[in-house]
């Protein structure tokens, strides 16, 4: 939810022409990375949880690409590049757990 939120606040300076471009493709892959986390756990299975964390990742993984192409562009300002680019990657490290906890669950429900 931080990122999420860190990365509104840094396209609200976005140029007015990337509104319906960059902006809203930044904000619509931050908000699917908490989004599908959610939706999968309230799935009936472990093994539908674990595709929507791994669709949470591409989420992110979209996040910090079209985040280098706002840096690249000059939207972003480079403390709220830094800030956003550690954030991911603290998401990127809980969310890569929490993958490896579900598919033990999985590997040992199989047993």
């Amino acid at each position: 939810m931080v990122l999420v939120t860190q990365v509104y606040r840094a396209t609200e300076a976005f140029p007015r022409r990337e509104i319906y471009g960059l902006t809203n493709q930044l904000r619509r892959a931050a908000v699917s990375v908490p989004s599908n986390i959610a939706e999968g756990k309230g799935r009936r299975s472990k093994k539908e949880y674990l595709q929507f964390l791994f669709k949470a990742r591409g989420s992110l993984f979209e996040v910090e690409t079209q985040l280098e192409i706002s840096n690249n562009l000059g939207y972003i300002a480079a403390d709220q590049f830094v800030a956003i680019k550690e954030q991911s990657g603290s998401v990127a490290r809980v969310l890569g757990g929490l993958i490896v906890a579900v598919e033990r669950q999985i590997a040992d429900d199989a047993r």
